[in-house]
């Protein structure tokens, strides 16, 4: 499956908190070139996932449910840092729905908001929360935070 996406930070304590969200935990199993291999914790289900960018809009992203203990060890044992930490919170705007992902611990206070596309010239409304748009700076993709945490730059 091909995502398209684009991502923008948000503006400090503006944004819309949503009912439905997500408790994510993710962490990194292998990366070469724009390939990542990952396993990723949604609420209680695990899963393993393979994300390759074409370019700064696009990726190909495959994501397959895994047992809970097999995913357990894998974060728990087979990365190498700390998982990446997140609340996803779920905001509809029309046909699309924001996902404004709430950092915690090493990337703790950063809030990052990415919609998913139906193709790369589909026209959305900005909301007035977003702030710069950031889909082309590596630093903000969940790998990059993964290797090197907010908190570190």
């Amino acid at each position: 499956m091909i995502e398209i996406e684009r991502k923008f930070l948000v503006k400090k304590d503006q944004w819309p908190r949503s009912e439905q969200r997500v408790v994510m935990r993710q962490g990194y199993l292998a990366q070469q070139g724009n390939l990542v291999c990952r396993v990723r914790q949604k609420n209680q289900q695990f899963f393993l996932s393979i994300k390759a960018r074409i370019d700064d809009l696009s990726s190909y992203d495959y994501e397959y449910p895994i047992p809970e203990e097999d995913g357990q060890t894998m974060l728990d044992k087979l990365c190498d840092y700390q998982a990446v930490t997140k609340t996803r919170h779920l905001v509809k705007q029309g046909e699309l729905v924001w996902e404004i992902d709430e950092f915690h611990d090493a990337n703790g206070g950063l809030v990052v908001a990415e919609i998913e596309l139906p193709s790369a010239e589909h026209v959305f409304e900005m909301p007035d929360w977003l702030a710069e748009e950031v889909s082309d700076d590596k630093r903000y993709t969940n790998y990059a935070l993964y290797c090197k945490p907010h908190s570190q730059w």
